[in-house]
């Protein structure tokens, strides 16, 4: 499959990153399952069904992401086309009802990932899945599959990151400058909101007052994320979260798209083949945006994505 490149029409980092979504697709009809976890919790995955022997691809979301992002609703309706079936998780608290315990979800969180993975496995009669991850999911996939090695075949044919932000103070740090805090501003309105809603669910959780003053994600990760999942700050987060060190630990067909405009990530950051194992194929296209990935004559679609993950897992995992 031809490598990507954005149409002349669309240029520039930014706008490939912002236009999918002024043409994002109509949703199509999902099944919803409650999941109940193994601490007592939930998550809702969202199903595409097909015939019980057609693939599997699960798809893990993005910060704040949900099956309503538009990569997901392309993937299911490729998924849809091509006849296979589709899963969803939504990790936790972002299916649009607040979650029961004070933990949520973050960047490595490759435990609750190999959680999903083996019960979807379970579920598919033992058959290896197909398992994707889009910017923070991807970055959690590529995490677990370094931790897992080898082993990680036996539940999944392959994974395949998108945008992963594979250095995650890198990508934190230049989220905090110039246009890019559009970005970071849209974050924490969502993540404010939400974590508002825990420290009332659970007083006492954190520091709500820092909270509402952080202005970019290093304080909001050292005041939330980091210390309700057992971190000692945002530095010790996104050391520990960041999947780039596990690259190299990597044992089964791994696709990792990286674009060097992506607004999230400079490009100098970017993995270079020496710093992964020769099971990584690393595509690092010129263009493309943040999960961009526009696509012919204007306006354009946002067709490339989904097929280059079926192309993968059909013709690049055996």
């Amino acid at each position: 499959m031809k490598p990507y490149r954005a149409p002349a029409w669309l240029p520039g980092g930014q706008a490939q990153t912002l236009w999918p979504l002024l043409i994002k697709p109509r949703p199509i009809k999902l099944r919803r399952e409650r999941w109940e976890t193994p601490d007592g919790d939930f998550i809702d995955v969202d199903h595409l069904d097909g015939p019980a022997n057609s693939p599997l691809l699960v798809l893990f979301h993005g910060l704040e992401g949900s099956a309503r992002s538009h990569y997901a609703i392309s993937t299911a309706r490729a998924c849809k086309a091509a006849g296979w079936r589709l899963a969803l998780p939504h990790f936790r608290g972002c299916s649009g009802e607040l979650n029961r315990r004070p933990r949520a979800y973050h960047s490595g969180d490759s435990a609750e990932i190999d959680w999903i993975l083996r019960r979807l496995h379970a579920a598919n009669g033992q058959r290896p899945l197909h398992a994707a991850g889009i910017s923070l999911g991807g970055n959690a996939l590529l995490k677990w599959a370094g931790e897992h090695g080898s082993t990680a075949g036996e539940l999944v044919s392959g994974v395949a990151a998108i945008c992963a932000p594979l250095d995650l103070a890198a990508c934190g740090h230049h989220l905090a400058t110039g246009f890019n805090r559009i970005y970071t501003q849209h974050f924490l309105k969502t993540l404010n909101t939400v974590s508002a809603a825990r420290l009332r669910q659970h007083p006492g959780l954190f520091d709500g007052q820092r909270m509402q003053q952080a202005i970019n994600l290093f304080q909001f990760d050292d005041v939330v994320t980091g210390p309700i999942h057992g971190f000692a700050g945002a530095a010790d987060y996104w050391q520990r979260s960041s999947a780039k060190p596990w690259l190299k630990s990597i044992a089964v067909p791994t696709l990792a798209i990286n674009p060097k405009n992506d607004p999230f990530l400079p490009a100098r950051h970017l993995p270079t083949q020496a710093e992964a194992s020769p099971f990584v194929r690393l595509e690092q296209p010129a263009t493309g945006g943040h999960v961009g990935f526009v696509c012919g004559a204007f306006p354009g679609n946002l067709d490339w994505l989904p097929q280059r993950l079926l192309h993968f897992f059909l013709f690049e995992t055996s």
